[in-house]
């Protein structure tokens, strides 16, 4: 059992999990809850310990698999606490805990809408999921009276907001509206536009597009920003369904016009996803070297995490795995990181250089240093693995 959790934990400390998993917010609980207000989600906590060995496989097998990432990734703000950290000593005592992993849904308020005790398998952790967003869908509320002719303009907001919670269909809803409509300037139109946009290939977008800074100065310009760059995301999306880049241009155009400052880091993880969702290496390639030019650099970090991302998209793929050695050896280099030549190491794996993927490992043993944290069992198997 040792052997599999080691395993299991090498993979997903190397490799970051191949598969696209949960997208863990890093930021701080206060920063996370305004995340989840501007977007209007809930948010996930996987309270865990280090020592915890549920929560070890929770991390290892659950969090990284594609259908949950796509889940919680669309409906919540993820979050991981260490509870036993003294950074998060706030959280602890306002949300104690009796065992590990405490898993937890809450509102942006703080209060907790549905939580659960024990590691849970994949189907389970998404049966635990929908009943969360069970619990806030409110939209069933609002449908008999719509259909009964309901049309005043703040029970309809109610209910695109109530259906744009769980993620359900909403935008004929707002078209049928502001299709009666002529000056959308007012404050009820205003909330319609910022709540009716949800994706930027459509006419809604077009509109708020042009009432942007009014409905900034009603709204915040955090939520109306929130709302654009996650309705350009849902266009990607649909680029990527369609396998359209006519979509994908869209997207970028539309977020380049309304949100200038974020449109060059929107381009390259768009153009990333895409490439990678239709297995377009050329392409991929090319979006990944913009990238690493144009925002990543040599940033150790940043550059680490951008291997990951070629990994997780072309796991086997020679070309990807040449950019992916020359880039990992950089972070390395400038990072010294034990994570970042055992990431090296499985590069070189996957290259079928033996030799070479020992020595990394052998260095990832050396810039650990007194400091284990598991990594020198993840080590000791990673070498076991080349025999």
């Amino acid at each position: 059992m040792k052997s599999i959790l080691i395993s299991f934990a090498l993979l997903f400390t190397a490799t970051a999990c191949l598969a696209q998993g949960i997208d863990f917010f890093h930021g701080s609980w206060a920063e996370a809850q305004e995340k989840a207000k501007a977007e209007e989600k809930l948010i996930f906590v996987d309270a865990y310990a280090s020592w915890c060995g549920p929560c070890k496989r929770m991390a290892a097998q659950v969090f990284p698999q594609e259908k949950v990432g796509s889940f919680f990734n669309a409906n919540f703000i993820n979050l991981k606490i260490d509870m036993e950290k003294a950074e998060h000593a706030d959280f602890a005592g306002k949300y104690p805990v009796s065992a590990y992993p405490t898993l937890m849904f809450l509102d942006a308020t703080g209060k907790v809408v549905l939580k659960s005790v024990g590691a849970k398998s994949v189907d389970q952790l998404l049966d635990f999921a929908q009943k969360a967003v069970g619990k806030t869908d409110k939209s069933g509320d609002y449908e008999q009276e719509y259909k009964d002719g309901n049309r005043d303009p703040e029970f309809l907001l109610n209910y695109v907001r109530a259906l744009n919670a769980v993620g359900k269909p909403s935008l004929k809803i707002t078209n049928d509206y502001l299709n009666t409509q002529q000056d959308f300037s007012t404050d009820t139109n205003l909330e319609f536009l910022v709540e009716g946009t949800v994706e930027a290939d459509s006419r809604v977008f077009d509109l708020l597009a042009q009432h942007q800074k009014q409905a900034s100065r009603l709204l915040g310009a955090e939520k109306v920003s929130a709302r654009i760059e996650n309705a350009c995301k849902k266009t990607v999306k649909k680029a990527i369904e369609f396998k359209s880049e006519t979509l994908l241009e869209e997207a970028k155009s539309k977020m380049k016009s309304s949100l200038p400052d974020r449109a060059d880091d929107f381009a390259y993880e768009a153009d990333m996803k895409y490439y990678a969702a239709t297995n377009d290496v050329k392409n991929y390639l090319k979006a990944a070297q913009a990238c690493q030019k144009g925002k990543i650099r040599n940033n150790a970090a940043l550059l680490h995490d951008h291997v990951i991302d070629l990994l997780r998209a072309f796991p086997d793929e020679p070309k990807v795995l040449d950019q992916a050695e020359k880039w990992c050896k950089t972070a390395a280099e400038n990072g010294g990181l034990p994570e970042y030549y055992l990431t090296l190491a499985e590069i070189y794996k996957r290259q079928g250089e033996k030799d070479k993927a020992r020595k990394a490992a052998e260095k990832a043993r050396k810039a650990m240093g007194e400091k284990d944290n598991g990594m020198g069992g993840r080590i000791d198997y990673f070498i076991q693995t080349l025999e």
